[in-house]
């Protein structure tokens, strides 16, 4: 058991990005692709966090070309280098879900003033 620990313990990142749900992020994804390394950047809101420890992930949700977009990120994955918030986001659920039936205005955040 204590190996268990001392291996999830290592992978775990030192400094682990201040988010909450609601919020307006941005993400730097490290893609490879073949031999080549690039970082993606993926922005929206984010609608869920699940886990703890190593396995904690987010979703993060946007439209894109008028279809909604939904990716789950690992939290200490060393392919996310980044998390930048753009906005906070002033919600009363922990959970988002409701924002995928909202159409236009209606699935917009109101900004934590």
């Amino acid at each position: 058991m204590d190996l268990i620990k001392a291996f999830t313990d290592e992978q775990l990142k030192k400094e682990v990005p201040a988010f909450e749900i609601g919020d307006d992020v941005r993400v730097y994804n490290r893609i490879k692709e073949g031999e080549k390394e690039r970082t993606q950047l993926f922005e929206g809101t984010v609608i869920a966090r699940h886990g703890s420890g190593v396995s904690e992930t987010f979703t993060v949700r946007r439209v894109s070309y008028g279809i909604g977009v939904e990716k789950t990120f690992p939290i200490h994955s060393p392919n996310v280098e980044k998390v930048e918030v753009t906005r906070n986001g002033k919600v009363r659920r922990a959970k988002l879900y409701y924002l995928r039936d909202r159409v236009g205005k209606a699935s917009k955040v109101k900004e934590k003033i």
